[in-house]
């Protein structure tokens, strides 16, 4: 059984990131307003990107770590650009280091 990923984009900009065994269902349960209570109040919702895992522990573990980046470096990830995240991953560290 394959594991997604998912990344929408609600009305109001925002992104929210989950992950799922059953896209089609969880897409229509967000539509629905019954998937989060974050997104029942930010319709429409735009699929970004999804990305298969293999098991849902690397699904999860992905979007533990997705949520804790920044809207450009979730952009840059959705695009592929990993010059980008590494540039905005090297001025976070840099940042960290002079606090």
């Amino acid at each position: 059984m394959a594991f997604s990923l998912y990344i929408l984009e609600c009305v109001d900009g925002t992104l929210y990131i989950g992950h799922t065994d059953n896209l089609d269902e969880r897409m229509r349960q967000h539509e629905a307003g019954k998937a989060d209570a974050y997104t029942a109040r930010r319709h429409p919702l735009k699929l970004l990107h999804v990305e298969e895992f293999e098991t849902r522990y690397e699904a999860l573990m992905m979007e533990r770590k997705l949520k804790g980046w920044s809207r450009a470096k979730k952009l840059a990830y959705i695009a592929g650009d990993w010059s980008t995240i590494g540039v905005l991953a090297k001025g976070k560290r840099r940042h960290q280091r002079e606090s």
